[in-house]
């Protein structure tokens, strides 16, 4: 990680002052800003890459919410109790109640207003339901894509006013003797710096996960975990709330992703194992409820010889998974393979054939049966 430094002064020689200064130029950095901006408040992103993309460019962009104007259009009826229940369930109560309850309140309007205001051309993922969910309620930019989302969001914030500093690196906060920050440090690639004034701070330069000191100590069951998310993922924002003595909470919590195509980083959406895939290791033999989630399927992957797993489904699947532009790419990339028998399929996986014919067979029992597996899960 670069290096972070805290300056203790109550002056800063700086070349401008804002109200709002956002650290972050992903899709939580943009709609802080937007917000800020619909409030009458000027407003400043600082980003480290040439254009905001952050890791939301690297995802599906899918933004959950109960009882948005588009999920009534559709006809699905939500509303944000069932979702915040949702949420409690899925994380076992594991959750601030609070938190969980605020979020999903708010959920709807601000899909409404992004939608609305803003004009991002979102709508809702049919034909199946995400993990954990009761309804569908994600809602997402015709490709299914976090890179179209991000630049819905970048024109947003070129209509709105927001300003935004790309190639410019925050490493400095500055902060007076009340606890403060008055001011914010930044460095560009030709090692120039500028000092920037702030009345209020948000840091929204995502997580850890790019810092392999701090999840083998904070999240040690994914220590052999592949890291696929934005490279200035380095847990600055930790690492400058440590050093001001903020309290911290959930650093063990995570997303992982149990569909990362080996290899390619290319993520195979779970919607395939949500409507009846399954995973196999090199034994052909599943392991574990997959519909669990892929965040704890990603700790079972881990655990199989090699820390890999093969997804295995049929046309009826890949005919779902044909709308998401991740998909797209996986194809393009070549890292499916397609077979006309099981068998063949196991050669040119390198698994083993008895083994995936028998857990295909019973899969296909489960179905037939709608019993439950060993691991919980039905496929009725």
């Amino acid at each position: 990680m670069s290096a972070i430094e805290i300056i203790r002064t109550d002056d800063a020689d700086t070349i401008m002052d804002i109200p709002v200064v956002v650290v972050g130029g992903g899709g939580t950095g943009l709609c802080a800003a937007l917000a800020v901006r619909d409030a009458g408040i000027d407003v400043l992103v600082v980003e480290r890459d040439r254009q905001p993309l952050g890791t939301t460019s690297m995802s599906t962009g899918l933004i959950p919410a109960a009882g948005s104007a588009i999920q009534r259009a559709a006809g699905v009826e939500d509303t944000p109790e069932l979702f915040a229940s949702d949420i409690v369930g899925k994380t076992k109560g594991q959750v601030d109640s609070e938190l969980v309850t605020h979020l999903a309140e708010a959920s709807a309007a601000t899909i409404d207003w992004l939608a609305g205001k803003h004009k991002l051309g979102l709508s809702l993922v049919e034909g199946f339901t995400y993990p954990g969910h009761s309804v569908r309620r994600m809602h997402g930019m015709p490709s299914r894509s976090g890179g179209e989302l991000m630049g819905a969001l970048s024109s947003a914030c070129e209509d709105a006013g927001v300003d935004i500093f790309t190639e410019s690196t925050v490493d400095k906060l500055y902060v007076n003797k009340d606890d403060r920050i008055i001011a914010v440090g930044c460095t560009r690639p030709d090692g120039s710096e500028d000092t920037i004034g702030c009345e209020a701070l948000i840091l929204a330069c995502c997580g850890f996960a790019g810092n392999q000191d701090m999840v083998s100590e904070l999240i040690p069951e994914l220590e052999h975990a592949t890291f696929h998310g934005h490279p200035g993922n380095k847990g600055h924002a930790i690492a400058w709330g440590r050093d001001l003595g903020a309290a911290m909470a959930d650093l063990s919590s995570y997303q992982g992703h149990a569909g990362l195509a080996a290899g390619y980083g290319i993520p195979i959406l779970w919607p395939l194992i949500a409507e009846g895939g399954v995973q196999v290791n090199r034994a052909g033999k599943r392991f574990a409820n997959e519909a669990s989630g892929y965040s704890e399927q990603a700790v079972e992957v881990l655990q199989q010889e090699g820390h890999v797993a093969w997804s295995i489904y049929d046309a009826a699947r890949h005919e779902i998974m044909e709308q998401f532009d991740d998909y797209q790419q996986a194809k393009s990339a070549g890292c499916l393979i397609t077979a006309n028998t099981l068998e063949e399929l196991a050669e040119k996986a390198g698994i083993d054939a008895a083994g995936l014919v028998e857990t295909v067979e019973e899969t296909w029992g489960l179905v037939d049966s709608e019993e439950r597996d060993q691991f919980g899960r039905s496929f009725a």
